[in-house]
């Protein structure tokens, strides 16, 4: 096989290239794109922040990034569904490896994701991060509000997030709530999507239920997120226990109810006119799935996400 080679996230001969790894074999980065802490030529970075201290349930998201670039191998540089054509052609993608955390200081991890996403953001346009829990979102969000001006919150989620804060806990259960005050998001063109769960408040965000997610047409609920966000600058964060927990068992608070993982990524694909600057997929805890349904669906998230921004560059061009 002289026009193959292996482990493409090593040998790589540029930022663009396609893959030809086996698909049960290669070194595993995220759809095979070349490891690097190299910035230079870079449009798009993924990045893994392993931290689960903040779970208020099951743990076992530190786990997330290497599952998900694990079942991201299943992507083996086809065209990709439903976008049809190679997503890195036009997109200089790398994998950026995974955020170095103490374990033993927990209080210094959220300065620690801002000051490296902040590094990865001053030479990439767009970072994509692999969680993790929730909690790791307002780092992140901190981060793109720096380089973007305060964001619209698109998020996917059993849960609201809007629990108590006092701008000290480690909690992915208040995320949202701290985003809010601090102005880093704009709560009246945010909007949340298969809310199963009750919270204190809202925050001034609009609530899609489950249920109402099951009644609508996936259509029509991109058209709401699209419309409600009203074309302002989004960040589009999804916690993977937004799915049904038959599609997603592996994560620490799965709640039944949810949508199917097809259900969701039709959802997604009509995102096209929504202006992402960044976005993470989280919550992904491999150890309570025997199978990677989970992870397989984290993966397939983030390729959309991959997917919607390719074409948004494609058509910018």
């Amino acid at each position: 096989m002289p026009s193959k080679s292996i482990d493409h996230a090593f040998t790589a001969l540029s930022l663009t290239s396609a893959a030809t790894d086996p698909t049960h074999a290669g070194a595993l980065s995220f759809m095979r794109r070349r490891y690097t802490k190299h910035l230079e030529g870079v449009s798009t970075a993924i990045w893994g922040i392993p931290f689960d201290a903040a779970t208020s349930n099951r743990p076992g998201a530190r786990f997330g990034p290497q599952a998900i670039r694990r079942a991201s191998a299943i992507f083996d540089n086809d065209p990709q569904y439903p976008f049809g054509h190679d997503l890195f052609e036009a997109m200089p993608t790398i994998d950026y490896g995974d955020c170095l955390l103490d374990y033993g200081n927990h209080w210094l991890t959220p300065q620690t994701i801002e000051d490296e996403a902040t590094e990865i953001l001053s030479k990439a346009d767009y970072l994509l991060t692999l969680g993790g829990d929730h909690f790791i979102t307002w780092p992140l969000l901190k981060a793109h509000v720096a380089k973007h001006g305060p964001l619209a919150l698109a998020q996917f989620d059993a849960h609201q997030d809007t629990w108590f804060d006092d701008g000290k806990r480690i909690d992915h259960g208040s995320f949202v709530t701290r985003a809010v005050r601090d102005g880093l998001i704009d709560a009246e063109r945010s909007i949340q999507i298969g809310i199963r769960t009750h919270a204190p408040e809202n925050c001034g965000i609009k609530l899609i239920y489950g249920h109402e997610v099951e009644d609508m047409r996936a259509s029509d609920i991109s058209s709401l997120i699209i419309d409600h966000t009203g074309g302002r600058p989004a960040y589009l964060t999804f916690d993977i226990d937004c799915l049904d927990p038959a599609f997603a068992p592996g994560t620490g608070t799965p709640v039944a109810g949810g949508p199917s993982s097809a259900k969701v990524l039709a959802i997604l694909r009509g995102l096209g006119e929504l202006d992402i600057r960044g976005s993470d997929v989280v919550e992904v805890a491999p150890a309570y799935d025997h199978a990677d349904i989970t992870a397989i669906a984290g993966a397939t998230v983030a390729m959309y996400m991959l997917g919607l921004r390719a074409e948004r560059l494609a058509k910018a061009s």
